[in-house]
């Protein structure tokens, strides 16, 4: 039995565990086991068929469409795995599937009796005669049978476990019908389970704990709160109970492991709300942390708090890397996190210190009424961000005499940016830092320990306003534009147009949506959209009523805060409604809706981790209606990550042009590209059946482009 495991781990790169419990490494090889690759989560392939000679030769192998249906909506964010010959991933409505790896064919398909949301991944996990892939849907985890596609009904209740589980302890209010999900998966030492969580980014927010749970079983073993209670450290770093209300702090851009340690290592985002904090005066430990917990107990091994107090929502929105750098002729073992304004943090594993130095500088404090801005922040010295970090008169895009004075006139309107540090406010301010530097695709990183990270480089416009007077500007409208104004607005848009490509237009949504479609995206969210599920029936209705324009309501908002306590006593109970929120939340653009800054505005950099330089950045993605115009290749935003392998290749794809490319991990040129037949808005992975090496991706569609659902294979003629 020791030998056939010790040839699955050197041969095969199994995806396995001993029978005394203690867990084998998680390696991408033959097959592609784990979410990242393996459980550093450094998206990294020892596998060299394919290589810088050959890889335009690469042609479509197989096609498998996963979804049910191809609707409006339909939207898939999957890096799927490949455990022993067989591909595992999910669909648009979040069935999972198991297909022959080398052929595409489907093995089985095991649809949840609850879904909704969008998820990144799926786990595997194997034990004496137990084979299992566990993963999230709506607010459930499930266990299914890895060969079989059966739900495990010894696994939590009945097959599931309910991810708002381990959040009420110690709580006054039920966060039962708040919303919980988990965007990515977790990471599996021995038999513990530990997850983070997608919550709301309003008051509304569920708290944001890690949790960990039994792989076999399905019970809770462990909770650590992001959000300290009583006695906990941290808990000064926020007003005298704030755990009570404030939720958020949390977790959704996945882990990564330490077997050897038995450490976990991931960031966390921002408390709730994002833009205003007056209800949370202090540094708000442990939120946009990069932390360490011992895996088996949930105890905190350390943490790097990359900003404090946030009121940008500058969240940690990937897994952090493992990997090793060398400094002054020493190695150091480190962990690598990425955040959303483009700052890269490299730490020692075992201390959490960073290896590069870095000052806490004063910042400005002068917020909106009753804010508390911390007084300073950190500013790394190595590696340079990632993205741009303040918009000036000399960074603003230079694409056209006329786009250029277009934004030179808006940027007019604003006050003075003197720090990417600077308080939102109600007369409105320029921000980088959304959906963007680095996004929830990951990155990868090889041996050399090279970052390769793929960045968004885009600025947004945001404006604050006092609660009471949405409230004033609502009262005389009729009782469901009155409850879209407080509830959607802030992304759909006053006059329901949406945001950019991110946030879809509702005008005309009766002709893509029926009633109860749009009832389940308000109960249980939908992607990026969370789920409303503290709004009652009555409320719900009204909104409903309102998008799809098919009934009058004669109820003017005056009633409706009146209407919003008396139909659902939890709403009444909110658990925290800040005093300010966002009224004007967009990308800031030119005259045709291109992002405001020079380009590039999406790129692909290679970094020397142990010396914190860049070896290169090169354009990701392309406006083809820009470069036929003779403008130099910009780049796009970009939503999934690469992967690098062994040869010297770098695959990505993500971008608004929905190609997959390779890029020549060592000079950064593109090699070759193929058209997808819609947005490949996830990262892709790399195995090898039968001698033969595949690249998939998931060409999901979604973020505002057309609908997707295919998964597709390539390999050499």
């Amino acid at each position: 039995m020791q030998n056939r495991l010790l040839i699955s781990i050197f041969l095969l790169a199994d995806c396995s565990q001993a029978p005394d419990g203690s867990t084998i490494r998680l390696e991408a090889g033959k097959d592609y086991p784990t979410y990242g690759g393996n459980n550093a989560n450094n998206r990294y392939s020892p596998l060299t068929q394919i290589n810088t000679e050959n890889v335009n030769n690469l042609e479509v192998a197989w096609t498998y469409f996963a979804n049910d249906t191809l609707t409006q909506g339909s939207a898939i964010q999957c890096q799927p795995i490949v455990v022993d010959g067989i591909l595992y991933g999910t669909s648009a409505e979040l069935n999972l599937f198991a297909l022959e790896a080398g052929t595409g064919k489907q093995l089985w398909k095991f649809v949840p009796p609850d879904g909704g949301g969008r998820i990144r991944g799926v786990m595997y996990w194997e034990g004496d005669n137990d084979k299992r892939i566990l993963y999230t849907a709506g607010s459930y985890l499930y266990a299914v049978d890895a060969i079989t596609g059966k739900s495990i009904v010894t696994f939590g209740n009945n097959g599931r476990t309910d991810l708002h589980d381990g959040l009420s302890d110690n709580m006054n209010h039920d966060v039962s019908k708040l919303r919980v999900g988990a965007s990515s998966p977790g990471v599996i030492y021995k038999n513990t389970l530990v997850i983070g969580s997608s919550v709301s980014e309003s008051g509304d927010a569920a708290p944001g704990h890690i949790r960990a749970f039994d792989v076999i079983t399905g019970k809770l073993k462990w909770v650590f709160h992001t959000i300290p209670q009583p006695g906990e450290f941290g808990y000064d770093t926020w007003p005298d109970g704030a755990y009570l209300n404030i939720g958020a702090a949390n977790s959704w851009g996945g882990m990564s492991l330490d077997e050897k340690r038995g450490v976990v290592y991931f960031g966390t985002g921002s408390p709730a709300s994002d833009f205003y904090g007056g209800a949370r005066e202090g540094m708000n430990l442990f939120s946009n942390c990069i932390m360490a917990l011992d895996a088996a107990t949930g105890e905190m091994k350390w943490y790097f708090q990359g900003i404090h107090h946030d009121l940008w929502d500058r969240d940690f929105p990937i897994p952090p890397n493992l990997t090793t750098v060398t400094r002054d002729g020493k190695k150091i073992d480190v962990v690598v996190q990425a955040g959303k304004d483009g700052v890269v943090y490299v730490l020692n594993r075992d201390t959490g210190e960073s290896i590069f130095p870095f000052q806490e500088k004063p910042v400005p404090t002068e917020g909106l009424p009753g804010e508390h801005p911390y007084p300073t922040q950190k500013y790394m010295s190595k590696p340079k961000p990632l993205s741009e970090q303040l918009i000036t008169e000399d960074n603003i895009t230079d694409i056209s005499p006329e786009a250029h004075e277009f934004v030179l006139q808006r940027l007019k309107e604003f006050p003075i940016m003197e720090s990417r540090f600077q308080p939102p406010s109600a007369e409105g301010t320029v921000l980088f830092g959304y959906s963007g530097g680095a996004e929830w695709g990951g990155n990868a990183i090889d041996p050399e320990g090279i970052l390769y990270q793929n960045v968004n480089n885009e600025p947004w416009e945001l404006k604050m306003i006092r609660k009471e007077m949405l409230d004033e500007q609502t009262a005389n409208l009729s009782r469901g534009n009155a409850l879209y104004m407080r509830n959607c607005s802030v992304c759909h848009g006053e006059n329901r147009k949406g945001i950019s490509t991110l946030i879809p237009s509702l005008v005309n949504v009766k002709d893509k949506y029926t009633f109860s479609d749009i009832e389940g995206f308000i109960t249980a969210g939908n992607g990026r959209m969370p789920a409303f599920g503290y709004l009652s029936a009555g409320n719900r209705k009204a909104i409903i009523e309102f998008l799809l324009e098919i009934k009058v309501v004669e109820e003017r908002g005056n009633n409706v805060a009146e209407t919003v306590e008396v139909d659902d006593q939890n709403e009444k109970s909110f658990p925290y409604m800040p005093e300010y929120i966002s009224e004007i939340w967009t990308p800031f653009t030119d005259h045709n809706g291109y992002p405001a800054v020079k380009p590039p505005w999406g790129t692909l950099n290679a970094i020397d981790l142990s010396s914190g330089d860049y070896l290169w950045t090169v354009p990701l993605g392309e406006y083809p209606e820009l470069t036929a115009k003779g403008i130099p290749v910009t780049g796009t935003e970009s939503y999934g990550g690469p992967v690098v392998t062994a040869s010297g290749l770098i695959f990505i794809a993500g971008t608004r042009d929905e190609r997959i490319r390779a890029f020549d991990k060592n000079a950064g040129d593109v090699l070759w590209e193929y058209q997808l037949p819609a947005g490949g808005f996830a990262t892709p992975i790399t195995y090898e059946v039968d001698g033969v090496q595949y690249v998939a991706i998931a060409a999901g569609g979604g973020r505002g482009a057309k609908p997707g659902g295919w998964y597709m294979a390539f390999a050499l003629k």
